[in-house]
């Protein structure tokens, strides 16, 4: 079965990118959040994770991958990625990427 991944770009109707506004969104989900920082280069190869989980980049550029299809997220994006959902991720570029990490039960 294949597993949709779900990409979310920032609306300007939320006002300028903030850290609590994305925070607030992920928790009204129903994500538990964790912030994280990745140097440039780090590159984390294809894995599966046994929650659902959502990459949200505040700061950097971080590509994401999956079989058949790939996407760049910038400050303001973020990704919903199902649980099993087979992806890798890796920072772009000469800047760190600051990201929420959130995940939830699926």
């Amino acid at each position: 079965m294949r597993k949709s991944l779900k990409v979310i770009h920032w609306d300007p109707a939320w006002g300028p990118v903030s850290e609590q506004v994305m925070r607030d969104q992920l928790e009204a989900a129903g994500y538990g959040v964790s912030q994280y920082r990745y140097s440039p280069g780090t590159y984390f190869p294809p894995h599966t994770h046994s929650v659902h989980k959502c990459d949200a980049v505040l700061t950097g550029t971080l590509n994401i991958a999956w079989e058949g299809g790939s996407v760049v997220l910038q400050a303001g994006d973020r990704i919903e990625i199902p649980a099993g959902a087979s992806h890798s991720a890796e920072v772009v570029g000469p800047e760190t990427v600051l990201s929420l990490d959130a995940t939830k039960a699926p």
